[in-house]
């Protein structure tokens, strides 16, 4: 661990994050995870995927 996470780490003990900002990371992160769990289980529709082109042959 460097010593810059450190320092992050104690700052953030005397002055942690506001609740507004806590709920907002909470619902980013259960945002992304409704939409893996969405992909794994359910997939995309077409018109959502996109389309591979083929690879150019290599010379």
């Amino acid at each position: 661990m460097s010593w810059r996470w450190l320092w992050r780490a104690s700052i953030w003990a005397r002055r942690p994050p506001s609740d507004r900002r806590v709920k907002l990371v909470v619902g980013l992160i259960v945002v992304c995870i409704a939409i893996a769990l969405i992909e794994h289980y359910i997939g995309w529709p077409d018109w959502a995927q996109m389309e591979r082109s083929p690879r150019a042959p290599r010379y």
